[in-house]
């Protein structure tokens, strides 16, 4: 039962690894079977809950929000809505937030996992330690006002330091703080798309060829500018260099 209780709360540490910041476990009693039992049903059902959660918390409390973002605007700013496909979008954004980080969760593993399945700290300790790289990664990223916000939302008492903000807070203040940096960084490449459009109207327009659509038209040039500036390569560092 012992190892099997092991086994379970393993694989939610593993879980941990993608991003979750977990809740205290709850412990079971090995001299009382019916207790120990019960604990291990526990145990179960909160492994289930947080492999359901798994990929929210991989899109939540990772780099995943910014990247998926910041290429979803790209490609509208290009015109082209379906292509690269959703698939293929989705894919190099989980891929670019597994390299971003790639940091955090190797301390994860170095810090928690390692120590706990060498029986060298306990279960409490072991998910506590999880949830540090990850907190310290959010909060790089938050901005003060919007953590400020969701402070006095919950209604808690002021926090005298960093660590007396819960991960509760942390969560959302993340979240709209990741959403504020993609849609400036979007608004960024919309610009020169927008110029090209202008430009290719203001042309259509001299030459009378109203009942052309300009993005037939523009489109071309736009591809054949980002495809000169080799924009994935610009893309790909500025994102990766944004978490820096």
């Amino acid at each position: 039962m012992r190892r099997k209780k092991r086994l379970l709360l393993t694989l939610a540490l593993c879980s941990l690894t993608l991003g979750a910041c977990a809740t205290q476990p709850v412990d079971g009693s090995a001299a009382n079977p019916q207790a120990g039992t019960m604990s291990t049903g526990v145990a179960l059902l909160g492994l289930l809950t947080v492999i359901t959660i798994t990929p929210a918390l991989l899109m939540m409390v990772t780099s995943f929000t910014r990247i998926v973002v910041v290429l979803s605007l790209l490609r509208n700013a290009i015109g082209v809505p379906q292509l690269p496909p959703n698939q293929i979008l989705l894919g190099l954004a989980l891929f670019l937030t597994v390299f971003v980080m790639a940091p955090q969760w190797q301390a994860v593993n170095s810090e928690a996992l390692q120590p706990y399945m060498r029986g060298e700290i306990t279960e409490a300790d072991a998910f506590d330690r999880a949830q540090r790289p990850i907190r310290e990664f959010m909060l790089r990223q938050t901005r003060e006002q919007d953590l400020a916000l969701f402070v006095k939302l919950s209604g808690s008492a002021q926090p005298n330091t960093i660590e007396d903000v819960p991960t509760y807070v942390v969560i959302p203040a993340f979240i709209i703080s990741e959403l504020k940096t993609a849609f400036q960084m979007g608004f960024i490449l919309f610009v020169p798309f927008l110029v090209i459009d202008i430009v290719v109207s203001s042309a259509l327009l001299s030459m009378g060829m109203m009942m052309l659509p300009p993005m037939v038209v523009s489109l071309p040039f736009k591809i054949l500018l980002f495809v000169l500036v080799n924009g994935w390569y610009l893309i790909a560092g500025s994102l990766v260099r944004s978490f820096g």
